[in-house]
């Protein structure tokens, strides 16, 4: 009995965290790794806990530089670094990485980093003998020695180097000699390599799975080495010029092993050297031929043997009604289509199309304007288990045949009705699809709050909701949304001019809210953005462009409570150098964009961006441009710092009905 007391009574005294294994709390902590705030709250209860979150870390996204030495010493145990917020990356930076994190670092990304050189990328190679991913994309200034020392990475396996138009096939080669592990590497817009350079990829890593080789000046003479690769899965050739249709006939053999292809913007290749190239492709399951060849009988006819094809995107295609038929006579049944601004889709083909598909998952028919309600009850009535439907502009659609949307396609969690006649009636079917995470609405001119009440009452998991010019959406229908929809996370209204401050009182109380836009509601004020920054302190990006009553009183709470913030959209607005000023206390801050700002002065302006330590991009008015010195511009470019100019004057607000007439005048 004693002993049972002595034990209760430690038990008591002792934190009941300390009796649980290692692994038992690392489990809880993969439950709350979604948000940041979280977890710093759990390290900060006591010293245990501090020093689990920190064992437990394995994926870090630093905001600055300076701060990589004091992060990794907290983190020591590291796997994964993404430095794509950090653009300042230099030799020096990457040294620190090596020597720190060594063997425990086995992927990095440095896509949106800049300054570092062959001396910076040696290291890491050296130093981190199990990194096996790397990111180089944009790295615009790297050359072919960079590309000899990310060939000391032995272990290697996945390299994206996008947009590296400096490397060679010199420097190609050396990767291809030292990386013998790489199973995926993306060359795309590497202008400098050419067959030799893709060719020695080729016959050296045998291991590769995955090639991206989009843009880059290459012709058939790659190709039969390429096609070799017995474990090759997935090949880009998109917008490969050099490659056409008599090339491709000279082909021996295909691909066994590939299961995803992508030929779009290929302008010389079509259905003969389509045909040429997936010979023996039995196993492709992906096929990619946007803005290429036209949709025909024989195109459709040359691909009825892919008896394992599940998707096949067209977008930006010519398109013939005998030509989708013929797809839809296919033995196999796709489960995603793109039809995405295809010229020559009619309810013809389509409906015939769809009939056969019944198994279709996402369907993709975005700027098809000759299809009509025929259509729509075509694919409601055969394809029932959609889960994706995007159909912006397509205008000649009834509102009527919104509603079988939500009478048949009930498993729905994409939907997008951007520019359609859709009305109440039709919301109100739609928020029977209860299982809607994304909701796009822009310029629907015939919706009011009574069908937004709808999805609020019944799409309870909705997370993005586009409003974009939808001018009958005031703050009731944002007060059901706020209601209902508690994990929102993306929110547009723009342009739905009679919103006022008790729409965004309402929205803060989604604490996840990351994304909101409001520009040009002029009835919002600085009370109402207070209370957003307030109530959703996760907020990323934040556009209120053309809300003239909000000033400097808001920028102090975002200043406070939204620390998370990184693009920010002030255009038109009433803040000063004051609010501006405040604005540099968000470390996060990366994209600012304010023109047209009347209380900002040339010196205001100046302090607050020598303040805001981490800006990547910046737009001004070009009438600042004389007003600053030079050397400010220079010392905040060399901190990564990119300006953009722009020199337009204030336009008058059109109403949303003449938006539409002259948004459909372009499009046609």
């Amino acid at each position: 009995m004693k002993r049972q007391k002595t034990l209760e009574t430690n038990a008591n005294n002792s934190n009941l965290f300390d009796l649980l294994s290692e692994e038992i709390v690392f489990a809880i902590l993969d439950f709350i790794d979604t948000n940041p705030l979280d977890r710093k709250s759990f390290s900060l209860v006591c010293k245990s806990f501090y020093i689990t979150e920190s064992k437990h870390r394995k994926n870090l996204k630093p905001l600055r530089q300076e701060l990589l030495p004091r992060v990794l010493n907290r983190y020591p145990l590291v796997n994964h670094l993404d430095l794509s917020l950090c653009p300042r990356i230099n030799d020096n930076s990457l040294n620190v990485i090596s020597n720190t994190c060594k063997d425990s670092l086995n992927s990095i990304d440095l896509s949106r980093s800049r300054f570092f050189s062959y001396n910076g990328l040696m290291s890491l190679a050296l130093n981190c003998k199990n990194l096996v991913s790397i990111d180089l994309s944009n790295a615009t200034e790297l050359r072919d020695a960079a590309a000899a020392a990310v060939a000391e990475a032995k272990n290697l396996e996945r390299l994206w180097l996008g947009r590296c138009k400096l490397i060679t096939d010199m420097g190609i080669g050396c990767i291809a000699v030292g990386c013998k592990k790489l199973r995926l590497i993306s060359l795309k817009w590497c202008i400098g390599v050419s067959d030799l350079g893709v060719g020695l990829i080729a016959v050296k890593c045998k291991e590769i799975r995955s090639l991206d080789l989009s843009y880059l000046p290459i012709t058939n003479k790659c190709l039969p080495s390429i096609l070799k690769l017995q474990h090759l899965e997935d090949i880009v050739l998109e917008g490969c010029f050099g490659i056409d249709d008599d090339s491709l006939a000279a082909l021996k053999h295909g691909c066994n092993s590939m299961k995803a292809l992508d030929i779009s913007s290929c302008q010389h290749i079509s259905h003969v050297g389509l045909s040429s190239l997936i010979s023996g492709a039995g196993c492709l399951q992906q096929l990619t031929l946007s803005y290429g060849c036209p949709v025909t009988l024989a195109l459709a006819d040359s691909l009825k043997r892919l008896s394992m094809l599940q998707s096949v995107k067209l977008d930006g295609c010519a398109v013939t009604s005998a030509g989708l038929t013929a797809i839809g006579n296919w033995c196999i049944s796709l489960s995603e289509l793109s039809l995405s601004k295809c010229l020559g889709v009619t309810d013809e083909g389509l409906s015939s199309l769809v009939t056969k598909h019944k198994d279709l998952k996402k369907l993709d028919i975005t700027c098809c304007r000759k299809i009509t309600d025929v259509s729509i009850a075509h694919i409601t009535n055969s394809c029932t288990n959609l889960t994706s439907l995007r159909m912006e502009s397509c205008t000649l659609v009834p509102s009527e045949a919104f509603v079988l949307i939500g009478q048949q396609c009930q498993f729905l969690e994409e939907l997008d009705l951007t520019d359609n006649e859709i009305d109440d009636e039709g919301l109100k079917s739609i928020s029977r699809c209860s299982k809607l995470s994304s909701l796009k609405l822009g310029i629907c001119l015939n919706i009011s709050d009574k069908g937004l009440s709808h999805v609020g009452m019944k799409c309870s998991k909705l997370s993005e909701l586009d409003l974009y010019r939808s001018a009958g959406i005031t703050d009731l229908g944002i007060l059901a949304i706020s209601r209902g929809c508690p994990g929102l996370e993306m929110i547009n209204m723009s342009y739905c001019i009679d919103i006022t401050d008790s729409s965004l009182i309402s929205l803060s109380k989604c604490s996840r809210l990351n994304t909101f836009e409001s520009r040009g509601c002029p009835l919002i004020t600085s009370l109402g953005l207070a209370a957003i920054a307030v109530g959703c302190k996760q907020l990323i990006k934040l556009d209120i462009k053309k809300c003239h009553n909000i000033g400097d009183a808001a920028m102090l709470p975002l200043a406070h409570f939204s620390q998370n913030l990184r693009q920010i959209t002030l255009s038109y607005s009433s803040v000063s150098d004051v609010g501006l000023l405040a604005l540099a206390s968000i470390s996060c801050l990366q994209s600012m964009t304010v023109l047209h700002l009347k209380g900002l002065t040339p010196s205001g302006l100046a302090a607050a961006l020598l303040a805001c330590g981490g800006l990547t991009k910046v737009k001004l008015h070009l009438s600042f441009k004389s007003l600053l010195p030079l050397p400010l511009f220079e010392h905040l470019e060399a901190r990564g710092c990119v300006f953009e100019w722009r020199d337009k004057e204030f336009q008058a607000e059109l109403d949303p009905k003449c938006y539409k007439l002259q948004w459909e005048d372009i499009a046609q």
